[in-house]
Protein backbone atom coordinates (compact mmCIF):
# COMPACT_ATOMS: atom_id res chain seq x y z
CA UNK A 1 0.00 0.00 0.00
CA UNK A 2 1.49 3.37 -0.63
CA UNK A 3 -0.15 7.25 0.44
CA UNK A 4 1.26 10.07 -1.08
CA UNK A 5 -0.01 13.97 -0.04
CA UNK A 6 0.18 16.02 -3.50
CA UNK A 7 0.35 19.70 -1.79
CA UNK A 8 -0.33 22.50 -3.67
CA UNK A 9 1.32 25.67 -1.77
CA UNK A 10 -0.36 28.47 -3.26
CA UNK A 11 -4.54 26.83 -3.17
CA UNK A 12 -2.66 25.35 0.54
CA UNK A 13 -4.30 22.39 -0.86
CA UNK A 14 -3.71 18.62 -0.40
CA UNK A 15 -4.76 15.72 -3.28
CA UNK A 16 -3.63 12.29 -2.26
CA UNK A 17 -2.77 9.19 -4.36
CA UNK A 18 -3.22 5.67 -2.88
CA UNK A 19 -1.92 2.81 -4.21
CA UNK A 20 -2.34 -0.82 -3.68
CA UNK A 21 -1.78 -3.69 -6.20
CA UNK A 22 -1.76 -1.69 -8.80
CA UNK A 23 -4.96 -0.40 -8.17
CA UNK A 24 -5.01 3.82 -7.62
CA UNK A 25 -7.65 6.40 -5.75
CA UNK A 26 -7.34 9.80 -6.12
CA UNK A 27 -8.27 12.25 -3.67
CA UNK A 28 -9.59 15.84 -4.38
CA UNK A 29 -7.19 16.49 -7.88
CA UNK A 30 -6.28 20.15 -9.11
CA UNK A 31 -7.36 20.91 -12.14
CA UNK A 32 -4.79 19.86 -14.30
CA UNK A 33 -5.15 15.48 -14.74
CA UNK A 34 -0.89 14.79 -15.94
CA UNK A 35 0.34 14.36 -12.62
CA UNK A 36 -1.56 11.92 -11.93
CA UNK A 37 -2.06 10.28 -15.29
CA UNK A 38 2.41 10.16 -15.03
CA UNK A 39 2.22 8.73 -11.95
CA UNK A 40 0.02 5.72 -12.21
CA UNK A 41 1.50 5.27 -15.60
CA UNK A 42 5.13 4.99 -13.47
CA UNK A 43 3.79 2.66 -11.19
CA UNK A 44 2.29 0.69 -13.69
CA UNK A 45 -1.11 0.94 -11.98
CA UNK A 46 -4.52 1.87 -13.14
CA UNK A 47 -6.61 4.60 -11.55
CA UNK A 48 -10.14 3.23 -10.39
CA UNK A 49 -11.83 5.95 -8.27
CA UNK A 50 -11.37 9.58 -7.80
CA UNK A 51 -12.76 10.51 -4.97
CA UNK A 52 -14.42 13.62 -3.88
CA UNK A 53 -14.82 14.87 -0.42
CA UNK A 54 -17.48 17.24 -1.42
CA UNK A 55 -18.01 20.08 -3.73
CA UNK A 56 -15.15 22.09 -3.46
CA UNK A 57 -15.52 25.93 -3.66
CA UNK A 58 -11.71 27.47 -3.29
CA UNK A 59 -10.68 25.43 -6.45
CA UNK A 60 -12.20 23.66 -9.37
CA UNK A 61 -11.27 19.84 -9.28
CA UNK A 62 -9.72 18.10 -12.01
CA UNK A 63 -12.28 14.94 -11.62
CA UNK A 64 -14.53 15.31 -14.84
CA UNK A 65 -11.18 15.07 -16.73
CA UNK A 66 -9.05 12.70 -14.73
CA UNK A 67 -12.25 10.35 -15.14
CA UNK A 68 -12.51 10.61 -18.68
CA UNK A 69 -9.02 10.44 -19.46
CA UNK A 70 -8.36 6.99 -16.96
CA UNK A 71 -11.22 5.12 -16.93
CA UNK A 72 -11.91 6.19 -13.51
CA UNK A 73 -15.20 5.88 -11.35
CA UNK A 74 -16.02 9.53 -9.65
CA UNK A 75 -17.12 8.75 -6.46
CA UNK A 76 -19.68 11.27 -3.84
CA UNK A 77 -20.74 10.94 -0.56
CA UNK A 78 -24.82 10.99 0.47
CA UNK A 79 -26.73 13.65 -1.07
CA UNK A 80 -24.63 14.72 -4.08
CA UNK A 81 -26.12 15.26 -6.99
CA UNK A 82 -23.60 16.05 -9.44
CA UNK A 83 -24.43 16.86 -13.09
CA UNK A 84 -22.49 14.54 -14.77
CA UNK A 85 -21.74 10.33 -14.26
CA UNK A 86 -20.80 9.46 -11.18
CA UNK A 87 -21.03 7.14 -8.56
CA UNK A 88 -22.73 8.69 -5.57
CA UNK A 89 -22.00 6.28 -2.23
CA UNK A 90 -24.33 5.53 0.95
CA UNK A 91 -23.14 6.05 4.31
CA UNK A 92 -20.77 3.07 5.41
CA UNK A 93 -19.88 2.09 1.73
CA UNK A 94 -16.85 -0.27 1.33
CA UNK A 95 -14.87 0.51 -1.76
CA UNK A 96 -12.33 -2.06 -2.68
CA UNK A 97 -8.61 -1.14 -3.92
CA UNK A 98 -6.41 -3.76 -4.14
CA UNK A 99 -5.94 -5.56 -1.24
CA UNK A 100 -7.35 -2.67 0.69
CA UNK A 101 -10.75 -1.23 1.34
CA UNK A 102 -12.18 2.28 1.65
CA UNK A 103 -15.31 2.96 3.80
CA UNK A 104 -17.47 5.64 3.29
CA UNK A 105 -18.15 8.24 5.87
CA UNK A 106 -20.58 10.90 5.39
CA UNK A 107 -20.11 13.98 7.49
CA UNK A 108 -22.26 16.58 6.98
CA UNK A 109 -21.41 20.02 7.88
CA UNK A 110 -19.14 21.71 5.44
CA UNK A 111 -20.98 21.06 2.84
CA UNK A 112 -24.92 18.29 3.28
CA UNK A 113 -22.68 15.69 0.86
CA UNK A 114 -18.98 16.25 2.95
CA UNK A 115 -17.31 13.25 3.39
CA UNK A 116 -14.47 11.42 4.63
CA UNK A 117 -12.46 8.46 3.55
CA UNK A 118 -11.37 6.26 6.00
CA UNK A 119 -8.55 3.69 4.63
CA UNK A 120 -8.54 -0.05 5.72
CA UNK A 121 -5.31 -1.77 5.01
CA UNK A 122 -4.90 -5.30 3.83
CA UNK A 123 -4.95 -6.68 7.53
CA UNK A 124 -8.11 -4.81 8.21
CA UNK A 125 -6.98 -1.87 10.77
CA UNK A 126 -8.61 1.38 9.92
CA UNK A 127 -4.98 3.17 9.82
CA UNK A 128 -5.60 6.48 7.73
CA UNK A 129 -8.79 9.00 7.46
CA UNK A 130 -8.61 11.64 4.50
CA UNK A 131 -10.79 14.21 6.44
CA UNK A 132 -11.30 17.06 2.83
CA UNK A 133 -13.11 20.14 4.30
CA UNK A 134 -14.36 18.20 7.56
CA UNK A 135 -11.32 18.06 9.83
CA UNK A 136 -8.22 20.09 9.25
CA UNK A 137 -5.07 20.26 11.59
CA UNK A 138 -5.85 22.70 14.52
CA UNK A 139 -9.86 23.70 12.51
CA UNK A 140 -12.79 22.48 11.43
CA UNK A 141 -14.32 23.24 7.76
CA UNK A 142 -16.34 26.49 8.00
CA UNK A 143 -20.11 25.82 7.80
CA UNK A 144 -20.77 29.20 6.01
CA UNK A 145 -20.14 28.34 2.35
CA UNK A 146 -22.72 25.85 1.29
CA UNK A 147 -25.49 28.69 1.87
CA UNK A 148 -24.07 30.61 -0.54
CA UNK A 149 -25.12 28.51 -3.23
CA UNK A 150 -28.35 26.70 -1.10
CA UNK A 151 -30.32 29.65 0.51
CA UNK A 152 -31.68 27.78 2.87
CA UNK A 153 -28.56 25.91 4.74
CA UNK A 154 -27.84 28.41 7.39
CA UNK A 155 -24.35 28.51 8.77
CA UNK A 156 -26.24 28.05 11.91
CA UNK A 157 -27.68 24.58 10.77
CA UNK A 158 -24.61 23.52 8.71
CA UNK A 159 -22.61 23.87 11.85
CA UNK A 160 -25.07 21.84 14.18
CA UNK A 161 -24.55 18.56 11.34
CA UNK A 162 -20.76 19.34 11.58
CA UNK A 163 -21.23 18.97 15.43
CA UNK A 164 -23.08 15.76 15.21
CA UNK A 165 -20.89 14.65 12.03
CA UNK A 166 -17.58 14.88 14.59
CA UNK A 167 -18.71 13.29 17.39
CA UNK A 168 -20.41 10.05 15.94
CA UNK A 169 -18.11 9.64 13.07
CA UNK A 170 -14.66 10.71 13.88
CA UNK A 171 -14.00 11.23 17.86
CA UNK A 172 -14.95 7.36 17.98
CA UNK A 173 -12.22 6.37 15.75
CA UNK A 174 -8.84 5.44 17.16
CA UNK A 175 -6.25 7.81 18.21
CA UNK A 176 -3.65 5.91 15.65
CA UNK A 177 -5.25 6.73 12.75
CA UNK A 178 -3.71 9.70 10.63
CA UNK A 179 -5.69 12.51 9.50
CA UNK A 180 -4.78 13.41 6.29
CA UNK A 181 -6.72 16.86 5.28
CA UNK A 182 -7.69 18.80 2.30
CA UNK A 183 -6.35 22.19 3.76
CA UNK A 184 -3.18 23.52 5.41
CA UNK A 185 -3.09 26.85 6.86
CA UNK A 186 -3.13 29.95 4.22
CA UNK A 187 -6.57 28.38 2.90
CA UNK A 188 -9.72 30.40 3.37
CA UNK A 189 -11.91 27.02 3.79
CA UNK A 190 -11.20 27.48 7.67
CA UNK A 191 -10.38 29.82 9.73
CA UNK A 192 -7.16 28.42 12.35
CA UNK A 193 -5.27 26.02 10.44
CA UNK A 194 -2.09 24.68 11.18
CA UNK A 195 0.80 25.16 8.77
CA UNK A 196 1.00 20.94 9.38
CA UNK A 197 -0.32 19.08 6.32
CA UNK A 198 -0.83 15.50 9.05
CA UNK A 199 -1.37 14.16 12.70
CA UNK A 200 -2.06 11.67 14.21
CA UNK A 201 -6.22 11.59 15.22
CA UNK A 202 -5.38 11.25 18.61
CA UNK A 203 -3.19 14.24 18.79
CA UNK A 204 -6.07 16.35 17.58
CA UNK A 205 -8.28 15.04 19.60
CA UNK A 206 -5.96 16.78 22.35
CA UNK A 207 -5.20 20.10 20.70
CA UNK A 208 -8.27 20.57 18.42
CA UNK A 209 -10.09 23.61 19.74
CA UNK A 210 -13.07 21.90 17.92
CA UNK A 211 -12.79 18.49 19.15
CA UNK A 212 -12.72 19.34 23.04
CA UNK A 213 -15.71 18.24 24.59
CA UNK A 214 -18.88 21.04 24.39
CA UNK A 215 -22.47 21.51 23.73
CA UNK A 216 -24.24 21.39 20.30
CA UNK A 217 -24.72 25.30 21.28
CA UNK A 218 -21.28 26.24 22.73
CA UNK A 219 -19.69 24.42 19.75
CA UNK A 220 -21.78 26.91 17.00
CA UNK A 221 -21.06 29.83 19.04
CA UNK A 222 -16.75 28.74 18.77
CA UNK A 223 -16.69 27.96 14.87
CA UNK A 224 -18.77 30.91 14.21
CA UNK A 225 -16.38 33.24 15.80
CA UNK A 226 -14.63 35.35 13.58
CA UNK A 227 -14.97 34.12 10.60
CA UNK A 228 -14.19 36.34 7.95
CA UNK A 229 -16.17 36.59 4.32
CA UNK A 230 -15.45 33.71 1.68
CA UNK A 231 -13.67 35.49 -1.71
CA UNK A 232 -16.39 36.03 -3.89
CA UNK A 233 -15.14 33.15 -6.80
CA UNK A 234 -16.28 30.30 -4.16
CA UNK A 235 -19.59 29.76 -4.85
CA UNK A 236 -19.03 29.69 -8.55
CA UNK A 237 -16.21 27.40 -8.18
CA UNK A 238 -18.90 25.49 -6.43
CA UNK A 239 -21.27 25.30 -9.71
CA UNK A 240 -18.51 24.49 -11.79
CA UNK A 241 -17.80 21.29 -9.71
CA UNK A 242 -21.12 20.06 -9.40
CA UNK A 243 -22.07 21.23 -13.39
CA UNK A 244 -18.94 20.62 -15.35
CA UNK A 245 -17.01 22.81 -17.14
CA UNK A 246 -14.44 22.84 -20.30
CA UNK A 247 -11.67 20.53 -20.69
CA UNK A 248 -8.36 21.72 -19.56
CA UNK A 249 -6.44 20.57 -22.12
CA UNK A 250 -8.94 22.79 -23.97
CA UNK A 251 -8.65 26.17 -21.74
CA UNK A 252 -4.69 25.55 -21.64
CA UNK A 253 -4.71 25.01 -26.04
CA UNK A 254 -6.72 28.73 -26.01
CA UNK A 255 -4.83 29.96 -22.99
CA UNK A 256 -1.23 29.59 -24.71
CA UNK A 257 -1.56 30.84 -27.94
CA UNK A 258 1.27 33.25 -28.77
CA UNK A 259 -0.06 36.85 -30.16
CA UNK A 260 2.17 39.28 -31.98
CA UNK A 261 1.74 43.00 -30.60
CA UNK A 262 -0.72 43.68 -33.34
CA UNK A 263 -2.64 41.04 -32.89
CA UNK A 264 -2.86 41.47 -28.87
CA UNK A 265 -3.72 44.99 -29.08
CA UNK A 266 -6.72 44.23 -31.68
CA UNK A 267 -7.67 41.20 -29.22
CA UNK A 268 -7.52 43.54 -26.16
CA UNK A 269 -9.80 46.60 -28.23
CA UNK A 270 -12.40 44.19 -29.90
CA UNK A 271 -12.69 41.86 -26.87
CA UNK A 272 -12.55 44.12 -23.85
CA UNK A 273 -9.87 41.62 -22.71
CA UNK A 274 -8.58 42.25 -19.13
CA UNK A 275 -4.54 42.11 -19.58
CA UNK A 276 -2.96 40.56 -16.19
CA UNK A 277 0.65 41.28 -16.13
CA UNK A 278 2.38 38.36 -14.42
CA UNK A 279 6.01 39.77 -13.80
CA UNK A 280 6.80 40.85 -10.29
CA UNK A 281 5.75 44.22 -8.58
CA UNK A 282 8.83 45.92 -9.14
CA UNK A 283 9.49 45.10 -12.62
CA UNK A 284 6.02 46.21 -13.30
CA UNK A 285 6.46 49.21 -12.13
CA UNK A 286 9.32 50.15 -14.83
CA UNK A 287 7.02 49.86 -17.26
CA UNK A 288 3.59 48.35 -18.29
CA UNK A 289 0.93 48.40 -21.23
CA UNK A 290 -1.42 50.65 -20.60
CA UNK A 291 -4.46 49.32 -18.36
CA UNK A 292 -2.93 46.62 -17.20
CA UNK A 293 -3.01 45.09 -14.06
CA UNK A 294 -0.38 43.31 -11.69
CA UNK A 295 -0.65 40.46 -10.29
CA UNK A 296 2.97 38.46 -9.55
CA UNK A 297 3.04 34.72 -10.51
CA UNK A 298 4.90 34.62 -7.50
CA UNK A 299 3.27 33.87 -4.38
CA UNK A 300 -0.71 33.16 -3.80
CA UNK A 301 -1.45 34.25 -7.43
CA UNK A 302 -4.60 32.26 -7.95
CA UNK A 303 -6.36 33.56 -4.48
CA UNK A 304 -5.65 37.31 -5.57
CA UNK A 305 -6.84 36.89 -8.78
CA UNK A 306 -10.09 35.38 -7.43
CA UNK A 307 -10.43 38.53 -4.92
CA UNK A 308 -9.44 41.25 -7.80
CA UNK A 309 -11.49 39.58 -11.22
CA UNK A 310 -15.40 39.38 -10.03
CA UNK A 311 -16.22 37.58 -13.37
CA UNK A 312 -15.52 34.30 -14.08
CA UNK A 313 -16.03 34.58 -17.63
CA UNK A 314 -14.12 37.64 -18.04
CA UNK A 315 -11.57 37.02 -21.37
CA UNK A 316 -7.89 37.73 -20.24
CA UNK A 317 -4.60 38.56 -22.07
CA UNK A 318 -1.44 37.78 -20.37
CA UNK A 319 1.74 39.49 -20.17
CA UNK A 320 4.34 37.04 -18.70
CA UNK A 321 7.85 35.40 -19.44
CA UNK A 322 7.38 32.45 -22.39
CA UNK A 323 8.43 29.66 -20.37
CA UNK A 324 5.75 30.82 -17.66
CA UNK A 325 2.77 30.93 -19.45
CA UNK A 326 1.42 27.76 -19.00
CA UNK A 327 1.77 27.73 -15.55
CA UNK A 328 -0.15 31.30 -15.45
CA UNK A 329 -3.33 29.48 -17.37
CA UNK A 330 -3.20 26.34 -15.17
CA UNK A 331 -3.59 28.23 -12.30
CA UNK A 332 -6.20 30.43 -13.49
CA UNK A 333 -7.83 27.58 -14.46
CA UNK A 334 -7.69 26.02 -11.15
CA UNK A 335 -9.76 28.67 -9.02
CA UNK A 336 -11.99 29.08 -13.01
CA UNK A 337 -10.90 31.41 -14.57
CA UNK A 338 -10.99 29.65 -18.19
CA UNK A 339 -11.12 32.39 -20.85
CA UNK A 340 -7.44 33.22 -21.14
CA UNK A 341 -7.38 33.91 -24.91
CA UNK A 342 -3.41 34.27 -24.94
CA UNK A 343 -0.20 35.89 -24.32
CA UNK A 344 2.10 38.68 -25.83
CA UNK A 345 4.59 36.87 -27.40
CA UNK A 346 8.32 37.93 -26.15
CA UNK A 347 6.63 39.72 -23.33
CA UNK A 348 6.48 43.10 -22.34
CA UNK A 349 10.17 43.50 -23.86
CA UNK A 350 8.23 43.57 -26.76
CA UNK A 351 5.22 45.97 -26.94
Amino acid sequence: MKIEQIYTGCLAHGAYYIESEGEVAIIDPLRETKPYIQKAARNDAKIKYVLETHFHADFVSGHIDLAKESGATIVYGPTAKPGFTAHVAADGEILPLGKVQIKVLHTPGHTMESSCFLLIDENGKETAIFTGDTLFIGDVGRPDLAQKVIAELTQDKLARHLYQSLNTKILPLADDIIVYPGHGAGSACGKNMSKETTDTLGNQKKTNYALQPMTEDAFVTAILDGLTPPPQYFPMNVLMNIQGYDSFSFVLQRGTQELSVAAFEAAAEETEALIIDTRDPQTFAKGYIPNSINISIDGTFAPWVGTLVTDLQQQILLVADDDKVEEVVTRLARVGYDNAIGFLQGGFESW
